[in-house]
């Protein structure tokens, strides 16, 4: 089964360097959404196995762990990362539902190309939206 992941509130550039990312490590398609309302709309749309939300988003400058809080209070929301380089966003996100994520920096560590796969390809139907 196909991975999908929908990317939220990254810079071209930014999104495209983690959707080279997915695609190598996972074989993953990855949807762009420039804002939060884009976001939203596409996640209510699709059907995603993964939402990663830059901490501020880029195409309307809003918070990305409130947009994590909002997601994770829908009742059929597949697992979302905030993608940041700062632990205390990390944190902020982990405690409003988001899964440890990771950072621009990080994408080369083995560590979050495992976490990715145990989380994806080991039970790709758990996380999919219907």
């Amino acid at each position: 089964m196909p991975v999908n992941v929908l990317s939220i509130g990254q810079c071209g550039f930014d999104h495209s360097s983690i959707a080279r990312f997915l695609s190598r490590t996972l074989q993953a398609r990855t949807d762009a959404a420039d804002t939060a309302a884009e976001g939203i709309k596409k996640l209510a749309a699709g059907s995603y196995h993964l939402v990663l939300v830059n901490r501020i988003i880029d195409g309307d400058g809003s918070s990305g762990i409130d947009l994590v809080a909002k997601l994770r209070a829908q009742r059929a929301c597949p697992p979302v990362m905030l993608v940041s380089n700062l632990p205390e966003a990390q944190a902020a996100a982990m405690a409003v539902g988001a899964i440890a994520g990771f950072g621009k920096s990080a994408m080369s560590d083995p560590d979050v190309a495992r976490r990715l796969k145990d989380l994806l390809i080991s039970a790709p139907e758990s996380p999919a939206r219907s």
